[in-house]
């Protein structure tokens, strides 16, 4: 119907000159003339009639018509740090020791394998339900050949279906008890604060939420998660290699539970939670060994100009499965699983849409009496301060500055790491 409404507008200016004799010692009509009026109304639904082809010609349509959006970061880094850390480009923790075969421990580099790419889907409908699903990937998989060329990598890909009060979701994301994301340019092929409080690893699981309430929310939510050992951002060798590991030897998948309260929408969305975790080793014996943690987490938007968010760990043991708690450390002496507790927190500052500055501090502290005294790595702090400008259209500058402090039984290392970086987000 607006098709015909349309076509019959633009006819209405042609009929009338169609039917009026032309003149050609006529007077141009008055600006405010039917005629002028009109032609105005034409070149205007010719306007709208290109700009309409041009979204039909960039619009991303998936085989089933579903409603299907490409997103994506481009993002350039350079990066220098001025001592010998565990990874170059985004550094974790400080090694020890330190190089001392007369090389300098201090370096400078650049890359461009924290690009990225998403894919969402959003607005079907099906059994009573919104099913939504997400996909997120970038190059941060490893390199063949060094730095310049990085492999492409899964960070997370879920499916929902939403029902007025329940959801479930299939697939690999954050752990459910550690669902806030830190701000972070410079780090998000390990997100910031990974070894210093973030239990960020994305891990397939299954996920039940139950939710009640509209202006405040209060929701229940479980998981179960595919096992996680001591795998994490260390073992990189086997790239293309799932070889068995004591969790998943144990035939229990990891549990967690999480109490929430939510408000607000959009940008202006605020949570806070609760959560507890609990996973299982086999062992050559008869009992398992157990990974748990109680955990609290906060997103907090107090209006459009400042975001308070963090987490935190209590009471936890075996934590390197889910991205490098206890430093990365899940056994310690004669195989004990390493106790530890950590947390972040991190404020976020946008004056203006252009311009956003902010910092945060984050700690892992393993136990040091379940650390090998030789080469235990203990309380690993990081401190970092941001500033991003958005000049518009996508493009991006900003830089970070982190200091990074790591514990062992000689002393305290630290490193300082200053990355800047550009990019153009679509």
């Amino acid at each position: 119907m607006k098709w015909l409404a349309l076509t019959a507008l633009c006819a209405v200016p042609a009929l009338a000159r169609a039917q009026t004799p032309p003149d050609t010692t006529r007077e141009a009509p008055p600006a405010d003339s039917l005629e002028a009026r009109l032609s105005r109304a034409e070149d205007a639904i010719e306007l709208l009639r290109s700009q309409l082809a041009e979204q039909s010609q960039a619009k991303v349509q998936s085989r089933l018509r579903n409603q299907v959006e490409l997103s994506g970061l481009i993002l350039f880094n350079a990066f220098g740090t001025d001592a010998r850390v565990n990874n170059a480009d985004v550094p974790l923790y400080v090694e020890t020791p330190q190089d001392s075969s007369g090389m300098p421990n201090s370096y400078i580099g650049a890359a461009v394998r924290q690009t990225r790419i998403g894919l969402t889907v959003s607005d079907v409908h099906v059994i009573g339900a919104q099913l939504g699903a997400d996909l997120q990937m970038d190059f941060y998989g490893g390199s063949v050949g060094g730095n310049l060329n990085p492999l492409l990598r899964l960070r997370t890909a879920t499916a929902r279906l939403d029902w007025p009060h329940v959801g479930l979701m299939v697939g690999q994301d954050k752990p459910l008890v550690s669902p806030v994301i830190p701000v972070s340019y410079a780090s998000s092929g390990f997100p910031e604060f990974t070894a210093a409080g973030n239990l960020w690893a994305w891990i397939p699981q299954a996920r039940l939420t139950l939710e009640a309430g509209r202006g405040v929310r209060a929701g229940l939510q479980a998981a179960a998660l595919a096992p996680q050992s001591s795998k994490d951002y260390d073992d990189l060798t086997a790239q293309f290699v799932d070889t068995t590991n004591s969790a998943q030897k144990s035939g229990r998948p990891m549990v967690e539970g999480r109490v929430y309260l939510d408000w607000g929408d959009g940008d202006l969305e605020s949570s806070i939670g609760a959560g507890v975790h609990r996973a299982w080793f086999a062992t050559t014996g008869d009992t398992m060994l157990v990974s748990k943690a109680w955990t609290v987490d906060a997103h907090v938007a107090i209006g459009e100009h400042v975001l308070i968010q963090g987490e935190g760990f209590f009471g936890g043991q075996a934590l390197a499965g889910l991205g490098g708690g206890g430093v990365g450390q899940n056994w310690g002496v004669n195989g004990v699983p390493v106790r530890t507790q950590g947390g972040w927190g991190q404020l976020d500052l946008r004056p203006s849409f252009a311009w956003e500055i902010g910092g945060g501090y984050g700690f892992d502290d393993p136990n040091d009496a379940d650390l090998n005294p030789a080469t235990g790595r203990g309380k690993n702090v990081v401190m970092e301060g941001h500033l991003h400008w958005r000049p518009g259209g996508g493009l991006l500058f900003g830089a970070e500055y982190r200091r990074i402090e790591t514990t062992y039984a000689a002393g305290v290392l630290a490193a300082n790491d200053v990355n800047v970086f550009a990019g153009v987000a679509f």
